[in-house]
């Protein structure tokens, strides 16, 4: 235990450390929506075909989505698990679970890829790509798919890299990748003329470089946990509990895609394309303000999961503490902005005089209960850092799943309004999984402390 009392983790000052980890997974969560906003601008703007591009290339973001959410399952379902065997000064164990989802990522990478590349056409038909738009999206993804790996690897183990307090590398990580695709779109989409595929390539040659730089540091001399040949060979018993936590993160990443066309059919029935268009933004801003927050989440996530596993009961308290206190301070004055300023929000996305005024209209009803969702993510994100597996998937699929859309579907035939019902079903949800969470969350973590407490009088004793 003796590594476990000197590591910062253990000894550090909580809120410093907490500001200190979480400002760079903050700054890595927005570059890395720029990183995916760059392809899209530079698509946009090639000749001719740059609309008609740029919507083929956009029917795939399902499908990407779907692939960094298996990153997340593996990732995010081992790290806090191998931060917890360190904060019981178990790093030969911390160790293997991180070799074996270094494996689990390799062999999910192998399959995807064979899936989307050999689906692929069926799949964009699907997620509603036209004649005139399908050899663009195809263009994109058979690319992309062949990269598959790097975007396991770099985003995957990152995480093994943040859950060790090293939150400047794990940004780097990110950063890098994002200006090697800021350097190589323009060069590869106009000087080389390639267009969507050179968008493609650009995106794949910078996920390569994040993944080999991922790697190099999980193998030098300054990770705390190395990545070893001998901790490769899958085992069950490290696996099952590494999925049975990611699952929540799975879920939460990949079920966007399928709320994104629940939302889009039911608005375009409804509202036509000025609805949908408006549900663009919506989402956008939904999306941008809760970046800090899970910012947040992930620079207390090491933080927790360390000292739970060392039994330090009253560092856990202090940071979950801070961790909620932060995230709903942030959430309630952004909120407060919201309200008194939505077009002000709606303006950073569009300059159309028609869609302004629907826009600022919706985003009161959308976001009407969002000052309660710092509350919200805090919980559901410290019941990963904990290890609990079943409560986090439970509240993972709540809100999007089990409330949200049947509630674009069952609203609509209570309201004269449907389009003002597709919006208020947001708010309707997010006020029922919230209340349940925190709920939850009260009961269940103070079971964790009383329980956390005694193994520390026992472990004295």
């Amino acid at each position: 235990m003796q590594q476990s009392q000197t590591n910062p983790l253990a000894t550090g000052s909580i809120a410093k450390l907490l500001f200190r980890l979480a400002i760079p997974s903050i700054t890595a969560q927005i570059i890395n929506v720029l990183y995916n906003m760059v392809d899209r601008m530079f698509i946009g703007h090639i000749p001719k075909i740059g609309a008609t591009a740029l919507t083929g290339v956009g029917i795939t973001f399902p499908i990407i989505t779907l692939i960094s959410a298996f990153s997340y399952l593996i990732g995010m379902g081992g790290a806090p698990l191998a931060a917890i065997e360190m904060g019981k000064g178990n790093e030969k164990y911390a160790e293997k679970i991180m070799g074996n989802c270094f494996s689990a990522l390799v062999i999910l990478s192998v399959l995807l890829t064979a899936f989307f590349i050999y689906f692929q056409r069926p799949l964009l038909l699907f997620f509603g790509a036209s004649e005139n738009t399908l050899s663009y999206a195809m263009d994109y993804l058979s690319i992309y798919a062949c990269g598959t790996i790097f975007v396991q690897i770099a985003l995957g183990l990152n995480t093994f890299i943040t859950s060790q307090g090293f939150a400047k590398t794990s940004m780097s990580t990110v950063l890098i990748g994002a200006i090697l695709n800021i350097i190589l779109d323009p060069i590869l989409i106009f000087v080389f003329d390639m267009g969507v595929k050179g968008a493609a390539l650009a995106t794949v040659f910078s996920q390569c470089v994040s993944a080999i730089w991922v790697l190099h540091f999980l193998t030098g001399h300054t990770t705390k946990l190395k990545l070893k040949k001998e901790n490769l060979k899958l085992q069950k018993a490290l696996l099952l509990p590494i999925l049975a936590l990611g699952i929540s993160p799975f879920i939460m990443q990949s079920t966007e895609s399928i709320l994104t066309i629940c939302l889009n059919t039911s608005l375009q029935k409804y509202g036509g394309d000025l609805a949908v268009g408006a549900m663009t933004i919506l989402t956008s801003v939904m999306q941008f303000s809760m970046l800090p927050i899970m910012g947040l989440t992930q620079g207390a996530q090491p933080i927790t999961s360390f000292n739970y596993g060392a039994k330090q009961t009253q560092r856990v308290k202090k940071t979950v503490q801070i961790l909620l206190i932060s995230a709903f301070c942030y959430s309630f004055v952004l909120w407060l902005l919201i309200m008194l300023f939505p077009a002000l929000f709606v303006k950073i996305f569009t300059d159309s005089q028609e869609l302004i005024p629907f826009t600022a209209w919706g985003l009161r009803i959308y976001m009407g209960i969002s000052c309660l969702m710092g509350l919200q993510i805090g919980c559901q994100q410290s019941f990963i850092a904990l290890g609990k597996a079943k409560v986090s998937t439970f509240l993972a699929l709540l809100r999007k799943m089990i409330l949200l859309i049947p509630f674009i579907y069952i609203l609509p035939l209570f309201f004269d309004d449907s389009v003002f019902a597709i919006f208020l079903a947001e708010p309707i949800a997010d006020a029922i999984a919230i209340t349940t969470t925190i709920a939850l969350f009260a009961v269940q973590f103070k079971k964790i402390l009383s329980e956390l407490s005694q193994n520390e009088k026992n472990t004295v004793l």
